[in-house]
């Protein structure tokens, strides 16, 4: 049996778990520099708030309802999240973090239905009482049917937190109340492609012929269908597979105007997508660069982007630094105040897999990125860096409305007064 783990609006939730003087009151959590909602508590999202707004459009509504606005506090989310996954790995000794805020289990007992969905009340039961993260479980036969349980935990009537998806009149009560968007790995233009076949739930979608949705499709939709019909075709390695693109973008808490300072920007960017890739084990066939102004400033809107292929593929971060170098005077124009710059690394192929170039020499020092990567994985990121990228922080995010590190910071621990 699988069980997914999916913690109810994981950062806003993060944010009322150590400040019960917010609990009753409804939390938007913003992206870097306070830009755009990207998380809502359940009682904002009944009062009816959206997330990926942008701050100034719901000024009125959180003046209205009394909001509570919170930066986002990605030092305390890991945190909680890290104490999230040790409770969950009470349960079970497999347990596979999918995001910062999921994580999949595998049982080999045997239970019964009522058994299983009891169990993920006292999984549900531990984290509130331990941590104060709500949190749905599904349980299925595979990844799929534990997808679509955890969804009928949380938004579907009739559950309260826990659920299961084993049997044909299990399938039949949940997947026709979800849409085809809902299953997992249904995107919005495959959903529209399906529903011009007729195809609009995800009790519909378990009903066709597997071999059909290959040929019209894909192979993992096939997946998908027979997942849905109870076979089990992904493992835990096929949960996530290796990113085609790997992209760093941010905005600046302060507008930048000198080449210096761009170029700066560029190379710390270029630093996190090339930890990425190599992460996944894979190269880079090239490298884009972007960078822009804001729409919102007063100046012209003007987006300056570069391409460049490598002439061998490469992960190492020298390369893609002296690629900045090359493409820096295409992107800056003098006097423009940049708001948003971005690094991405395209054409991505398994580095255990490529062919080289018989004639093209590779200037890779796998030994060294591997000693960059290890040491900034154990003392953190940018203990070891490059100086391309200057030696003081000037791109720090604004967080104006950002919380107490409650765990991680000693002068910020809470303090209960008696």
């Amino acid at each position: 049996m699988i069980a997914l783990c999916d913690a109810t609006s994981f950062y806003a939730c993060a944010e009322k778990s150590l400040d019960p003087s917010i609990r009753q009151r409804p939390v938007l959590v913003f992206s870097n520099n306070d830009g755009c909602c990207v998380a809502l508590c359940p009682i904002a999202k009944r009062l009816g708030f959206k997330k990926f707004l942008p701050m100034f459009q719901m000024k009125d509504d959180i003046r209205k309802f009394n909001a509570v606005v919170r930066s986002s506090n990605y030092e305390l989310y890991a945190d909680i999240s890290s104490k999230m996954f040790s409770l969950l790995h009470e349960y079970t000794d497999e347990l596979y973090e999918y995001s910062i805020d999921e994580g999949f289990m595998r049982f080999e007992n045997e239970m019964s239905d009522e058994q299983w969905v009891q169990l993920g009340l006292d999984i549900r039961r531990a984290l509130w009482r331990q941590l104060r993260i709500p949190i749905g479980v599904g349980f299925g036969v595979n990844c799929t049917l534990a997808k679509a349980a955890n969804h009928a935990s949380k938004k579907l009537p009739g559950f309260n937190g826990s659920a299961i998806v084993r049997s044909d009149q299990h399938k039949r009560h949940v997947l026709t109340q979800m849409e085809t968007s809902d299953v997992w790995g249904i995107g919005s233009r495959l959903e529209k492609r399906l529903a011009a076949m007729g195809i609009k739930n995800g009790f519909q979608l378990a009903q066709q012929n597997p071999s059909k949705m290959r040929k019209y499709f894909s192979i993992t939709l096939e997946n998908t269908v027979r997942e849905l019909q109870g076979e089990v075709r992904l493992s835990w390695d096929d949960v996530r597979p290796a990113k085609k693109e790997i992209y760093s973008t941010r905005s600046f808490g302060q507008r930048v105007s000198s080449i210096e300072e761009l170029k700066s920007a560029l190379v710390s960017h270029a630093e996190i997508a090339a930890s990425k890739l190599r992460a996944q084990n894979s190269v880079a066939g090239g490298i884009v660069l972007f960078a822009a102004n804001s729409p919102h400033d007063d100046e012209p809107y003007q987006k300056k982007t570069f391409y460049t292929p490598f002439e061998v593929p490469t992960s190492d971060t020298r390369n893609i630094i002296g690629a900045i170098s090359s493409g820096i005077g295409s992107l800056f124009v003098p006097k423009l105040r940049y708001y948003k710059v971005g690094v991405g690394l395209v054409d991505l192929k398994d580095s255990a897999y490529y062919q080289h170039d018989l004639f093209s020499q590779c200037t890779d020092n796998p030994a060294l990125m591997n000693a960059l990567d290890t040491m900034n994985a154990r003392f953190g990121r940018d203990t070891v860096s490059f100086a391309a990228k200057g030696f003081k922080q000037r791109f720090a995010m604004r967080r104006n409305y950002l919380s107490k590190r409650y765990t991680t910071r000693i002068h910020e621990i809470p303090r209960i007064k008696c």
